[in-house]
């Protein structure tokens, strides 16, 4: 491959990733074409993008960017997975197809999160963590439970007060 062409590849990968904070790579070696093309299939239908790539191209490629740490060491080619509302619903999905067994020759090789490389173990153990929607409704229940809280308590002592006053009133009917 001559250089003009190692580098409109490279400059291609650098404007596909442009903005790209986390991404996870996986090892799709041995898989058959209809597999792949179902695996591709089946990420475009989570709006997710996986690329194939050269690691020495995609190194070149990430330098002096967020997704640069992912590819240190790796060697051969490798399937890149980006595009996820965040890196843990990435994670979730990328465990999610390791699991179902659908894909044998899928493997998760690692990834980078915030400039962090990743392990495959870590891809795993991220993938265990709440998601952001997940968090957003946890902190919201934690910001309004106060509130219940003493909403409960003042509607509880008045609906006390509101039912000793009836029982009075009741009393004194009964007695005229």
């Amino acid at each position: 491959m001559s250089k003009l062409v190692k580098g409109l590849i490279c400059d291609d990968l650098r404007r596909r990733w442009e903005g790209v904070g986390e991404a996870m790579l996986a090892d799709v070696s041995g898989l058959e074409a209809n597999d792949a093309y179902e695996l591709r299939k089946h990420f475009r239908e989570r709006k997710l993008s996986m690329l194939v790539v050269k690691n020495s191209l995609a190194r070149i490629a990430a330098k002096d960017s967020p997704l640069g740490p992912a590819f240190e060491g790796e060697g051969g080619s490798t399937a890149v997975v980006w595009g996820a509302e965040d890196v843990v619903a990435l994670a979730k999905e990328i465990t999610k197809i390791v699991d179902s067994k659908k894909f044998q020759k899928f493997a998760p090789k690692g990834g980078v999160m915030e400039g962090a490389k990743l392990s495959a173990d870590e891809v795993k153990a991220v993938s265990k963590w709440p998601s952001r929607p997940e968090q957003l409704s946890i902190l919201m229940g934690q910001i309004l439970s106060p509130g219940a809280k003493l909403s409960g308590q003042l509607v509880g002592t008045a609906r006390g007060l509101a039912s000793q006053i009836k029982q009075i009133s009741e009393k004194e009917e009964e007695a005229a």
